[in-house]
């Protein structure tokens, strides 16, 4: 099976001994038209990718930062089907991985062929979809089979190793490490038992690991990072786009692990 572009690029940024940093946005907060302002400031930052948060209104894996950006972006009109046109408009200024995170729901309102070919279409690299289980994802890979994009697999605090070493088998892209057990949103610490479950998904995974939920500030990022093969962050990178300030991102992303 042919190694998808979203793997390579971060394979690319661990074998070059550096840390991949994956920005998460809630597309369409501050509306649609902020989208490619977004997107580009993120790329120049260098960011190794962008995951797009889609706006639902039962965000199950969300914190209160994220859950009230979704809401302000499907207050400015912005849903799966029209995020992913406004992309397709300047998909060619895009040059790092997009990977959507979404729920199972909104796809399926959509139709699941109808929204892969849309991601085709849109450049998408990745997929990340919390409530699909494994066992039931072949709905989406089914459709995936001959395309670039990857579907992007969880694994909890409280996953046993049985189950780690099966995610691991079918992952591709990189493995997101949830480091802990709730919402995403700020903390303050992290259970003692995060870097042990790091080092046991490195040891088990064939692409890498990158950690993220409450992963907030830059000693965060640098902390957790070293653990792992990068880290994603969300809340902060929404919170300072809402509130305009872009150098508090690029300060986190200074403070990027190596």
């Amino acid at each position: 099976m042919a190694i998808k572009t979203l793997q390579k690029v971060m394979e690319a940024k661990v074998a070059e001994g550096e840390k991949a940093f994956v920005a998460y946005i809630m597309a369409g907060d501050g509306g649609l038209d902020s989208l490619r302002e977004q997107i580009l400031f993120l790329q120049d930052s260098g960011v190794t990718a962008i995951e797009l948060g889609i706006p639902f209104t039962d965000p199950v894996a969300d914190g209160p930062v994220i859950q009230e950006a979704g809401l302000r972006a499907l207050e400015a009109g912005a849903n799966l089907r029209n995020i992913l046109k406004t992309i397709s408009t300047f998909k060619e200024e895009i040059h790092t991985p997009l990977v959507v995170m979404t729920y199972l729901n909104p796809i399926i309102a959509y139709g699941i062929q109808n929204f892969i070919k849309a991601c085709k279409q849109s450049g998408i690299s990745g997929l990340i979809i919390p409530d699909l289980p494994l066992e039931e994802s072949t709905i989406i890979t089914s459709e995936l089979q001959g395309t670039d994009i990857a579907l992007v697999q969880l694994v909890s605090l409280t996953s046993p190793q049985q189950r780690i070493e099966k995610i691991a088998k079918t992952a591709e892209g990189f493995i997101y490490a949830v480091t802990v057990n709730g919402t995403t949103g700020v903390r303050q610490e992290f259970t003692e038992q995060l870097e042990q479950h790091l080092a046991n998904l490195k040891i088990a995974s064939k692409v890498p690991v990158l950690a993220g939920f409450g992963i907030s500030n830059a000693q965060q990022v640098k902390e957790i990072g070293a653990m792992a093969d990068g880290v994603i962050v969300g809340s902060a990178i929404v919170q300072a786009f809402h509130d305009g300030n872009n150098k508090q991102i690029t300060e986190l992303l200074r403070k990027q692990p190596v």
